[in-house]
């Protein structure tokens, strides 16, 4: 029988040696268990696309949510700023007729002149209220689900002696005001903490190391100690269960 600290550094390789494309987290599904959310994000944008001749996605990563809203618009476009998942958004989504722009070293501002779009989607990305409230038509819509500041703090509280989560300012409030502040009226605002349970270390290691940012300094090597000790609690409690943190705005310009 394996014993834990050899089964440990198997689970270690597994996630490392897992490469993520584009922004599919399909092979972490297999070593995770997630709650669902109270609301659909892709049925509410599927059904405010009904009658939209243009549409905008907001940091699209590699495509792969937009193509699943096909037939799109005849006028669809999408932005991407991270370089690697580009070459793949293009790959995606240009045989669909989407226009792709890369905003690498410029994701703050929307590379479209003002009032171009009927409707503004945006999902894990984030957009500068102003410049999303400029793009939109009067009447337009801006669709957000974002990640929220209090997602997966218990993985950080485990692992670090100061937990310390670089996006702990991104709240619902915040954003409903700032886009408020823009001269959105807001149509829809809540927020859920689904439970998500990682039920191996690969899954673990896996995820802190194409989500860089829920943890900055992570190394296998700097955290492996308490790798280990998570490692002994996953065997021990068949999972290690975090509360994720999503919100949703649905958002009208009405000026």
């Amino acid at each position: 029988m394996m014993d834990t600290l050899e089964h440990f550094e198997q689970q270690v390789q597994k996630g490392l040696a897992q490469e993520l494309r584009g922004w599919d987290f399909t092979w972490l599904h297999a070593h995770t268990r997630s709650s669902q959310l109270p609301w659909d994000y892709r049925q509410i944008v599927l059904e405010h696309m009904k009658g939209v001749q243009s549409l905008l996605d907001a940091g699209t990563g590699g495509g792969e949510f937009l193509a699943s809203l096909a037939p799109l618009p005849a006028d669809t476009h999408a932005t991407e700023g991270y370089a690697p998942n580009v070459p793949a958004a293009r790959r995606r989504l240009e045989p669909l007729g989407v226009k792709i722009a890369d905003v690498t070293g410029d994701d703050e501002h929307l590379p479209y002149p003002d009032r171009s779009f009927d409707l503004v989607i945006d999902r894990h990305n984030g957009c500068e209220p102003a410049e999303v409230y400029r793009v939109l038509r009067p009447g337009g819509l801006y669709i957000t689900q974002q990640v929220g500041g209090e997602n997966c703090m218990d993985l950080n509280r485990f692992l670090q002696e100061q937990p310390v989560y670089p996006y702990a300012h991104v709240q619902l409030d915040a954003h409903v005001r700032q886009l408020q502040e823009a001269g959105f009226t807001i149509l829809r605002a809540e927020e859920a903490f689904p439970e998500w349970t990682f039920l191996d270390t690969a899954g673990v290691v896996y995820n802190l190391k194409v989500v860089p940012w829920q943890i900055e300094d992570f190394s296998v090597e700097k955290y492996r100690d308490a790798l280990y000790r998570l490692h002994q609690q996953i065997e021990k409690d068949g999972g290690f269960t975090v509360r994720e943190h999503r919100y949703l705005i649905v958002a009208e310009k009405t000026g």
